[in-house]
């Protein structure tokens, strides 16, 4: 096949260690190349966005508008949670001083940090914090030998495709665990995220797909030389409700956990470091995050969230921030509506087809 003859190499430059962290320029962020990738705004708004797939309304977003992309409060839409193992709590009756999933005796477990909103605005934190959770437990589960040595990731576009929870134009996380539970989410390279709504049914191709040459001509789709392909679905077995400083410790040692919080303005446009405190007197969950684990500042004893967020990692510290712990109303209520669910592959392969005609 000749892989000899044509090789190139190149010098990697450092831009992970903290002292040399490069963060895209405002101009690169907000070029208007940016929301032309694959689809022109307008999107549609769907009314199902707690999970019921709904024909579209026929009013649309306007380029930059805004939407809250979490349900205020997160519940359960099939009989409620499923849980048959104890309560972390009892499994871990003391906890360590700090847990750190980015760097667990050495080891880094995390999924890939994302953003959701490119290459357009898109309301998907629901399915980002949730299936980036569950990714991360695969891979402590797997202790990262899967695949040889890549973290898994799971592919928030399918859920979004399959509206299993929402949209682009939000949803409900509880219902993303519900649905890895009862069909299997599959790998982040089975969709590219493209943060849009899927516009027709959903089928196997939209869930795992491949595509063949040639590639399509301008203003063609290539549909036509795609198909669907088996893959491997990644399954919860239980998954529950977590609330509270305690609680949270103890489920964090079984891995991260997805979490809501009442993400402002001024948490979004100016955090860049630092144990983030803001008084809100009552807090309205609008923003789904991933809590990777806890830690306490030395010099202060101030103890914190280790929260990973989905909007890039040109924001807050590599995509990551630092939340303090403490009342609802100062932290952003990020220890008020917490759910997390433990891992398995131990299911059958099912359609897509199958599953929707359940």
């Amino acid at each position: 096949m000749m892989i000899e003859d044509d090789g190139g190499w190149a010098t990697p430059k450092n831009t992970w260690s903290p002292q040399e962290w490069y963060n895209t320029t405002v101009e690169e962020r907000d070029s208007p190349e940016n929301d032309k990738t694959v689809y022109e705004f307008p999107q549609p708004l769907y009314s199902g966005v707690l999970g019921a797939v709904e024909t579209p309304k026929t009013d649309f977003l306007s380029e930059g508008e805004r939407i809250p992309c979490r349900v205020a409060k997160g519940f359960w839409t099939k009989g409620g949670e499923k849980k048959n193992i104890p309560d972390a709590t009892e499994v871990y009756p003391t906890v360590p001083e700090t847990c750190d999933w980015r760097n667990m005796s050495g080891t880094n477990f995390l999924s890939w940090n994302v953003n959701q909103h490119i290459p357009r605005y898109c309301g998907s934190c629901w399915a980002m914090g949730s299936t980036s959770a569950i990714a991360d437990r695969f891979n402590i589960l797997n202790n990262l030998t899967t695949n040889s040595y890549t973290p898994i990731s799971l592919d928030a576009q399918m859920v979004v495709n399959n509206q299993w929870g929402g949209s682009c134009n939000g949803g409900n996380p509880n219902e993303v665990y519900e649905n890895a539970h009862d069909h299997g989410l599959v790998s982040g390279s089975c969709e590219q995220y493209v943060a849009y709504n899927l516009q027709h049914a959903a089928y196997s191709i939209n869930e795992c797909m491949d595509c063949t040459w040639p590639p399509p001509a301008a203003n063609e789709t290539g549909a036509d030389g795609c198909y669907a392909v088996n893959h491997t679905k990644y399954y919860v077995d239980n998954y529950y409700s977590i609330r509270g400083e305690a609680a949270m410790k103890a489920e964090l040692q079984n891995g991260p956990i997805s979490c809501g919080i009442h993400a402002t303005d001024n948490f979004e446009v100016n955090y860049n470091g630092g144990i983030y405190s803001e008084f809100i007197r009552f807090p309205l969950i609008n923003h789904e995050i991933s809590v990777v684990g806890y830690s306490k500042d030395s010099e202060t004893g101030q103890e914190y969230w280790i929260g990973r967020n989905s909007w890039g990692t040109y924001w807050g510290i590599q995509g990551f921030f630092y939340m303090a712990m403490g009342a609802a109303n100062t932290n952003l209520a990020i220890e008020t509506d917490c759910v997390a669910g433990t891992v398995t592959y131990n299911k059958p392969y099912r359609t897509a087809e199958a599953i929707f005609t359940e």
